[in-house]
């Protein structure tokens, strides 16, 4: 007779799968590293990274006269006198509409140039992307002279499209480079099923293509924004008028030989950073993968 003990059979073991189909666990070298080893330097870091900030900020809410190192009682008298009295209000409107303009002409012509460059094959090809890595090494103040003299011709001296231009063309090489890159690494039979199904190439890169490079065109355009709204040398060099300068140059008047208002100076740096602080944080995704799609090789 069975009894109830010898009816309970043990299961049998589970035999380990071989070693060759184990999964692999990855060591990576952080994890023996102490956690103030990495975050003791950040700290530091971001200590010296901030104290400019404060230090400006300081400058431009406390009391002129006040020496005390806490802006305590806050003023805005600073802010009010520089964007009415130094006339801020209308170097912002100048640089919005600089920077904007920039944004938009550069990323067309990049993205009409880009995908040329992607997707066709031509002789001077290989010239043509050296003497664009090329002119990266070319400092704008070289540039000053032979622009001016154009733009003398074309009369164009104080006028907001000369700075645009200028700008635009600048910043074209590497926008260019950065969007015929990001094109290469959308495959190409996406093109190709859209021209099966009847689209022509336009229509193609519209409705297929143009989706897929948001992150690129946002990249390039920021890119674009940022440089030209903090450009200082071409807007010094073709902009006469008071009512015809942007900020950068805003800020040069503030600074004379004998004297310079610190609290002047420290509230229009702020008005001149906020915007670029305020359009990095809404589009920070898109930029950085932006960036590193149009680094990789396609």
């Amino acid at each position: 007779m069975i009894t109830k003990e010898a009816a309970k059979v043990a299961p049998a073991p589970v035999p380990e799968p071989p070693e060759a189909t184990r999964p692999v666990k990855y060591h990576r070298a952080w994890d023996e590293v102490p956690r103030w080893q990495i975050y003791t330097p950040l700290s530091i870091y971001l200590v010296f990274t901030l104290i400019p900030f404060y230090w400006i900020l300081l400058f431009a809410l406390r009391p002129a006269g006040s020496t005390s190192l806490v802006p305590w009682p806050i003023t805005f008298d600073h802010f009010e006198k520089v964007w009415t009295q130094r006339s801020f209000g209308t170097y912002f409107e100048n640089s919005v509409y600089v920077g904007l303009a920039t944004l938009v002409m550069t990323t067309l012509v990049a993205l009409a140039g880009g995908y040329a460059l992607a997707r066709f094959d031509f002789k001077i090809k290989n010239a043509f992307m050296l003497a664009l890595l090329c002119s990266q090494f070319v400092p704008g103040a070289l540039l000053l002279v032979p622009l001016f003299e154009i733009f003398a011709e074309l009369k164009m001296i104080n006028s907001l499209g000369s700075v645009i231009i200028a700008e635009t063309v600048f910043q074209l090489p590497l926008s260019m480079i950065l969007i015929s890159n990001f094109i290469k690494n959308v495959p190409y039979s996406l093109e190709e099923a859209a021209w099966v199904d009847g689209c022509n190439r336009m229509t193609a890169f519209r409705i297929v293509v143009l989706p897929l490079l948001r992150p690129g065109l946002i990249a390039v355009g920021s890119f674009a924004f940022v440089h030209s709204w903090n450009h200082f040398l071409f807007a010094l060099m073709f902009l006469n008028n008071q009512d015809k300068q942007t900020i950068p140059v805003g800020l040069n008047t503030l600074m004379s030989a004998d004297s310079v208002d610190l609290g002047a100076l420290a509230a229009g740096g702020i008005i001149a950073a906020v915007p670029v602080v305020v359009v990095f944080a809404f589009i920070q995704k898109w930029l950085i993968t932006g960036f590193s799609a149009g680094a990789v090789k396609g």
